[in-house]
């Protein structure tokens, strides 16, 4: 073996077996042994649109969406008004139009073409497993110059659809078809928001106040526009006018007598002949006629002193909200300083205790010694082991017998019940016995009809001593029988009775059902399942399961469309219908857990039981 001049030997030639296959033989090769390899199908993607203006349509939303790629179907849920709602589903047939739709259209403004409605800015996004599948994709794919002349046709086609909306709106505005003027708002209103209204009346509450201000605004605009008529009738009046002239055919006005302006004739006037001599109020012509002229030909408020009184007004106007705030923000943060000041005087008087406790085991401590004390522990370690198994043994025994006796006394209490209703049951039986006997009670239970005439009465004359010895008999046996009704009621064991209908619900939650078939078929009373459970103990469950399956939602939409799919008494299998385009295959799943808290509601009231918080799962 040769060696190079650094001293390292040289590895012996490989053997060569001529030029190896090129990658297209080998590809050709691999395709003959796996004839049956198919490339891989692009993966349907579904993407949340929200936030849509209020008119926009589904036409539109579906020509704007395939302008970002090729789509399966748009799917937008219906309110229970039978209108559309804010939001939709989109589902792609490539991700490569679903990352157009979300670079080109999230954001986007569109305008709204309806009255009441603002602009919105449309939102597009995917959940959480969608993301991530895209971002995946996004990486391992490589951009080519055909990707980005697609994304440059598509921004162009959604920049002309959106420009094309915007016409569409401002002509719609401009013919009158949309009221675009804007109107003030009071700035006291500007702190009302959606959260400070109760969720069950929210929609009503906001559509009401949208409702008013609307009215509002148009009093304000048809009051401003009678005001500019008005304006050249009132500078009319002031000007100064000439002899007035007759005109042929209408009849001449004559002044009247109270009028300050015309003339007076003798004997009329305040001081006339025709009526006694009075006051007369100083706004009803008081005045002299040169004092009502100087007042008519007064002149109107420019529109510099205008604008400084509305001005003025909206200043004091903000002074008042600005106060109304401080006086409910004052108590609110009182009361937060007065919970701080108390949880941070807790801990401090916590920290003093434990303080003391260690310098006292400290000292304790300090002065301990083992071999001086005198306790058994330290002094004879078994005897202090036998002790203590003793007293072990003792409160077990007792514990036992204590167990045994709440038990015979529970055994015994429920026997005195059962006896106490049977007794009850007997004498009730007894009591229809004696009625029935009587004829005051029939065997279908339908009420005696009695009938009573004065001949009857002067016909059983000779026999009512003995009908009357007959009923003051039956009110003597009444009487004993109330009497040994009235026995005391035996004392019943709250704690037990807990206890019981705690088991009673771990029952009726073992009994719920988990098939599917089996828990949609099963009777929902309604009337237990109240909208205020729904609200306070469905909600929340309903949001976990949300966030569980489509992670954090911006909005509650889908969340208020399953609490009115539940308000209305609807079943669940049109629930897991509205809720597939959003969850697919996930829907049934969810619907499964919210129905069978439903049904375990329902089976508890039915048994006459609270569940409290209980969950069934």
């Amino acid at each position: 073996m040769q060696h190079n001049r650094l001293g390292l030997g040289h590895r012996p030639p490989m053997p060569s077996y001529g030029q190896g296959p090129s990658i297209s033989a080998l590809a050709a090769q691999q395709q003959m042994q796996h004839p049956s390899f198919v490339p891989a199908q692009p993966k349907n993607v579904t993407l949340f649109v929200g936030s849509i203006s209020g008119g926009i349509t589904d036409a539109f939303l579906n020509e704007i969406l395939k302008a970002c790629g090729p789509i399966n179907s748009f799917k937008r849920l219906i309110t229970p008004a039978n209108k559309p709602q804010g939001f939709g589903f989109a589902e792609f047939q490539d991700p490569d139009g679903a990352l157009r739709a979300m670079t080109l259209l999230n954001g986007v403004e569109l305008p709204a073409l309806e009255d009441g409605c603002v602009n919105k800015k449309l939102l597009v996004k995917a959940d959480e497993r969608t993301k991530m599948f895209l971002d995946a994709y996004q990486t391992q794919k490589m951009r080519t110059d055909a990707d980005d002349e697609a994304l440059r046709q598509s921004k162009a086609k959604v920049d002309e659809l959106i420009s094309d909306i915007h016409k569409k709106s401002q002509e719609a505005a401009s013919n009158g078809l949309i009221d675009r003027e804007k109107y003030v708002i009071p700035p006291h209103l500007h702190d009302l928001q959606e959260a400070d209204l109760p969720e069950t009346q929210r929609g009503l509450v906001m559509t009401e106040i949208a409702q008013f201000r609307e009215r509002a605004a148009k009093r304000e605009r048809e009051k401003m526009r009678d005001v500019r008529e008005a304006m050249p009738n009132v500078l009319a009046a002031a000007a100064p006018s000439g002899p007035k002239v007759r005109e042929w055919g209408k009849p001449q006005l004559v002044s009247s007598p109270d009028s300050p302006g015309g003339a007076k004739g003798f004997g009329r006037g305040a001081q006339g002949y025709s009526k006694p001599v009075g006051f007369v109020p100083a706004e009803q012509g008081g005045g002299t006629p040169g004092s009502d002229r100087q007042s008519s030909v007064r002149p109107m408020k420019t529109d510099e002193e205008l604008e400084a009184e509305r001005k003025e007004a909206r200043r004091r106007d903000e002074e008042n909200s600005y106060k109304d705030r401080e006086r409910r923000y004052e108590p609110r943060e009182r009361a937060r300083i007065q919970a701080l000041e108390r949880a941070i005087a807790r801990e401090r008087a916590m920290k003093e205790a434990e303080e003391r406790d260690r310098i006292e085991m400290r000292s304790r401590l300090d002065v301990w010694d083992d071999d001086e004390s005198d306790e058994l522990f330290y002094t004879d370690r078994p005897r202090w082991r036998t002790q203590r198994a003793r007293r072990l043994a003792a409160e077990q025994a007792a514990d036992e017998e204590s167990r045994l006796y709440e038990e015979r006394e529970a055994e015994n209490l429920r026997r005195e019940s059962e006896a106490f209703l049977a007794r009850q049951m007997d004498e009730m039986q007894a009591l229809q016995e004696e009625q029935r006997k009587a004829g005051m009670l029939l065997d279908d239970g339908a009420p005696v009809k009695l009938g009573v005439s004065l001949a009857a009465a002067a016909k059983k004359t000779e026999n009512a001593p003995k009908e009357k010895a007959t009923v003051f008999g039956q009110e003597e046996e009444e009487e004993e029988a109330i009497k040994k009704r009235k026995v005391p009621l035996p004392k019943l064991d709250l704690v037990d009775s807990s206890e019981k209908a705690k088991e009673r619900l771990e029952k009726i939650k073992g009994e719920v059902p988990r098939d599917r078939e089996t828990l949609f078929k099963s009777k929902v009373r309604w009337d237990g399942v109240s909208d205020t459970m729904i609200d306070r103990k469905l909600e929340p469950l309903i949001k976990r399961e949300m966030t569980k399956y489509l992670g954090e939602l911006e909005d509650d939409d889908l969340i208020m469309f399953v609490l009115e799919h539940l308000k209305d008494h609807k079943g669940p299998q049109k629930l897991v219908e509205g809720l597939e385009p959003v969850l697919e295959e996930e829907a049934a799943e969810f619907v499964i857990s919210i129905w069978r808290q439903i049904i375990f509601e329902s089976m508890a009231y039915g048994e006459g039981l609270h569940t409290e918080k209980m969950m069934v799962d």
